[in-house]
């Protein structure tokens, strides 16, 4: 029997004779102006073909370029032409000058004709050109001495997106150069990342050259959107604050419905989605940064041949979503040829495999609709509440948000629901301490394992989230929750580990790590200290390698240090502390002669630094036999530094021999570091595993603290009628909440006006305007989220069926967070 209540503009609809969705207004009503990512990609076929009409007038250029010693390929020319698309986009005055001196002739955008423009085979455009050609849309720097420097259409995006200044002002007759110091180099790349652009990062090969010889390079990283540059990060001593991963996303269309394919190349995984509606597709779009989009001919075309753009054609809902954006378009098996294009686009080896995350389940409810995301607010959107906002403390912040995002966005599957619910019921009665749970971000972690970049400090991270685990599997009350914790963790890693392997591994790599890296409270390690000495010069010679692995693992280096360091002590002693007594006992008005040891900081040498001290008279007095030995300091290419910078043949000897010492101590510890990076890179899953256990375990323990002080209660969840294991409930499911008060009123702090719902089919909801409609609803539709992903809810009891689609449509200019209904 159905149960009718008349409504005037909202509907609570059941289908019967099966309960299994909420639907909270039906008809589909959605934001018109998605929110947009500024992603690069290759402009669209259409447009490569129009421009394909042009390739005489590119050829001609060609010609121009004489001293290019290959003329510019066929597939060099799409690239050429995608770059010319982003310089008609500079709008500011001193990029759009630079364009202007532009050629379109090769990659680089180099006009041969201009003062700095040769191409000549050996020089270093020529070089460049080059590199270029290996990652032909990466925005290519290449380290020049102090410099990173970009010419061409690569100097041009650095002055339009990184705010730098071009080499040389804007004189017309030299191609674009513009660059960064090598200190600026992190937030230059992080200024044209968060653009959108791919950077190619060349290094210099540091060491010795010959006289007249030009350095080696190499390619020595990439920084991507989602994927930050880590070269050199080893011998680092700080933190690099790692972004959230950007896939590479594809999309097909089939009889089922919308697929959607993401490609992590950070953590070389893939996760497939298949049967989604236009408006769950639209919704992924919507709360997803992607690096690259491609879209699969399916698309363009129905099953009668005929042209159109989803359910609701041209015009419709992911029409306008992926016109916003640049995409690409292609054939083929998806993700097949999306996997090939991330190769491609990334430089990644044939043999590079990637793995399926994908964790398929028949029970696990539909994504949530774009309309229902926003109007609930687990999307963020002006004038609606933020559910997520009143679901974790406002101090958790960061991976715990993103995971709770995700899973009202994704509901679990039932049997998930249920220990998700089942965790924050322990959590809830726990007595003892709990961990601090750190977050370290399983992309994080790949990068820098697999290009041996962690340094000390990573580590010691590494080592306190192992320690975490251990100290839950330990403790009688944690360690059910962490056995509970292990599917959770399955579905959102797509990792299926045993947990007594979890805790061995851990275990393992724990004391491994222990044994390697010299941790807080060690003091065997202190810096040289001399009273003839600065220890400036010291500390920043050796704080660059001590105090990082234990010295068992390097005594003899250290040894070969110390002792270095005292030969020097002695060699200044010897040469310069003679003429710094005779200065000090000549008393002489202003003018007399002055001198002190002082540290070069620019050379990384003690000098001495001093002027007038040399006798008018010599006498054999004390300290001219060691004046005699001095003589100019002399930079690396033997050109004096200055008029008051002196040295002598023992305190350069001594200088060489320190320097030489300190290198190979510091060279034995980044062996050791990176070995250490080899050995953990073989355990990756398990710290993948571990590291999002934690973040899960957070998000968790936050919402149950936030839940209890926000006085709300644990649902009960049940299955519909007809699943197995279910032994209640003839006929249609009941949904039953006490008291249920809007989520975004928080109950510790006053009271809102309470609701009791007891539904059992569909119902017609009416009232006066501004009566509280909109808010019921709204309250209900949240309510059943949050019980169906087992989390607390703002009622005095609640049970829910666990639904498999959930749906809320109101006109979107209802601003509850305004206190105002629709009508006002």
């Amino acid at each position: 029997m159905h149960y009718w209540i008349m409504a005037r503009n909202v509907v609570v609809s059941v289908s019967v004779p099966r309960w299994r969705s909420v639907s909270l207004i039906l008809s589909p009503s959605l934001h018109r102006h998605p929110r947009r990512f500024f992603t690069w990609s290759s402009p669209t076929l259409q447009s490569e073909q129009r421009c394909l009409k042009d390739r005489k007038l590119f050829t001609q250029a060609c010609k121009k370029v004489k001293q290019l010693s290959c003329m510019m390929e066929e597939k060099d020319l799409s690239h050429v032409l995608w770059w010319k698309e982003k310089m008609q986009m500079c709008t500011k005055p001193s990029s759009v000058s630079l364009v202007k001196r532009l050629a379109y002739g090769n990659l680089l955008g180099v006009d041969s004709n201009l003062k700095n423009g040769s191409l000549k085979e050996g020089n270093l455009n020529w070089e460049m050109l080059q590199f270029k050609s290996k990652f032909p849309r990466e925005v290519l720097l290449c380290r020049v001495g102090d410099f990173y420097e970009a010419i061409g259409i690569d100097a041009c995006i650095l002055v339009e997106y990184a705010g730098l200044n071009p080499f040389g002002g804007l004189r017309s007759d030299s191609i674009p150069r513009a660059g960064c110091p090598v200190v600026n180099l992190r937030q230059t790349l992080d200024d044209l990342t968060h653009h959108g652009f791919s950077v190619c990062i060349v290094e210099e090969v540091q060491g010795p050259t010959h006289a007249r010889g030009r350095k080696s390079r190499f390619i020595s990283g990439h920084a991507h959107p989602g994927s930050p540059y880590v070269f050199g990060l080893v011998e680092d001593d700080r933190d690099l604050d790692f972004p959230e991963p950007m896939p590479v996303v594809g999309i097909s269309r089939s009889a089922k419905g919308y697929c959607i394919v993401s490609v992590l190349e950070t953590m070389k995984t893939y996760s497939v989605e298949d049967g989604l509606t236009e408006e769950a597709l639209v919704t992924k779009l919507r709360t997803c940064q992607f690096h690259h989009l491609f879209l699969h001919s399916s698309l363009k075309h129905n099953s009668s041949g005929t042209c159109r753009w989803g359910e609701f054609g041209e015009g419709g809902l992911l029409w306008g979503e992926c016109n916003v954006r640049h995409f690409e378009w292609l054939d083929g098996n998806l993700l097949n040829e999306l996997l090939l294009k991330v190769k491609e686009l990334y430089g990644l080896d044939d043999a590079v495999t990637f793995r399926n995350v994908t964790v398929a389940s028949e029970n696990r409810p539909r994504p949530l609709y774009l309309g229902t995301a926003t109007q609930i607010g687990a999307i963020e959107t002006e004038g609606i509440p933020s559910l997520l906002k009143v679901l974790l403390p406002s101090s958790c912040v960061g991976l715990p948000v993103l995971y709770m995002r995700g899973l009202l966005l994704n509901p679990p599957a039932y049997e998930i629901a249920l220990t998700i619910q089942e965790i924050c019921k322990l959590m809830s009665n726990v007595a003892c301490s709990i961990p601090e749970f750190i977050c370290l971000p399983s992309a994080k972690l790949v990068k820098l394992l697999e290009l041996r970049e962690a340094n000390h400090i990573e580590f010691c991270k590494i080592k306190s989230l192992l320690d975490q685990i251990l100290h839950m599997n330990r403790n009688s009350e944690l360690n059910r929750i962490l056995k509970l914790l292990m599917d959770p963790t399955w579905v959102a890693t797509g990792l299926k580990i045993e947990f007594e392997t979890l805790v061995s591994e851990c275990e393992l790599m724990s004391r491994r790590i222990g044994e390697i890296i010299s941790l807080d409270g060690e003091s065997d390690q202190k810096i040289s200290s001399y009273r003839n000495i600065p220890n400036d010069f010291f500390e920043d010679m050796e704080s660059s390698w001590k105090g990082r692995v234990k010295r068992i693992h390097l005594e003899e280096a250290f040894l070969e240090v110390e002792n270095a360091a005292e030969a020097l002590s002695s060699a200044v002693s010897e040469d310069f502390d003679p003429i710094l007594s005779r200065i000090k006992a000549t008393t002489a008005p202003l003018g007399g002669p002055k001198g002190e040891i002082l540290y070069s900081r620019e050379y990384e040498s003690i000098w001495f630094k001093g002027k007038r001290f040399a006798p008018t008279v010599w006498a054999g007095t004390p300290g001219e036999k060691q004046i005699k030995k001095l003589r100019p300091a002399l930079d690396s290419k033997g050109k004096k530094v200055g008029e008051e910078w002196f040295t002598t043949m023992k305190v350069e000897d001594a200088l060489v021999r320190y320097h030489d010492a300190g290198a190979k101590a510091k060279a034995k510890v980044l062996d050791l570091l990176r070995g250490l990076s080899s050995e953990l890179q073989t355990k990756i899953n398990i710290l993948v595993f571990a590291s999002m256990l934690l973040v899960i375990s957070k998000a968790l323990f936050s919402h149950v603290s936030e839940g209890r002080r926000r006085k709300w209660v644990f649902p009960t969840l049940t299955k519909f009628p007809g699943s197995e294991d279910v032994e209640s409930s003839k006929g249609n499911p009941q949904m039953k909440i006490t008291s249920l008060s809007p989520y975004w009123f928080d109950a510790a702090r006053g009271r809102a006006v309470d609701n009791t719902v007891d539904m059992q089919s569909l119902f017609l909801l009416t009232g006066p305007n501004g009566g509280g409609k909109s808010s019921l609803l709204r309250s209900i539709c949240a309510a059943a989220l949050l019980g169906i992903c087992g989390f607390m809810v703002p009622a005095e009891s609640a049970i829910f069926p666990h639904f498999d689609s959930i749906t809320l449509h109101m006109k979107s200019y209802d601003s509850p967070a305004d206190g105002k209904s629709s009508f006002q």
